[in-house]
């Protein structure tokens, strides 16, 4: 018999997760459009972009990490505890 950890801890850990999950997916939003922006020059001809716009596109694995970072601690905070 399994029985699901509902401490006021467990709930804080998964809120927590939560809100790096959307934080995450924010950072990874920004990141694909600065990406996407970088990319545009070479497909039409143009200019390269100046280098600050090249590290913004570092946040698209960033916000990558932090999400599944936020995942991985809503599913810990959620997990099912069986009783010894």
């Amino acid at each position: 018999m399994s029985t699901i950890d509902s401490s006021p801890a467990a709930g804080r850990e998964a809120g927590r997760g939560d809100v790096a999950v959307r934080i995450g997916a924010v950072v990874f939003v920004v990141g694909t459009v600065a990406t996407l922006a970088t990319l545009t020059p070479f497909l039409i001809g143009a200019d390269a972009l100046p280098r600050t716009v090249y590290l913004l596109s570092l946040l698209m694995p960033l916000g990558l990490a932090v999400a599944l970072g936020g995942l991985v601690a809503t599913v810990r905070g959620q997990r099912r505890h069986i009783p010894d």
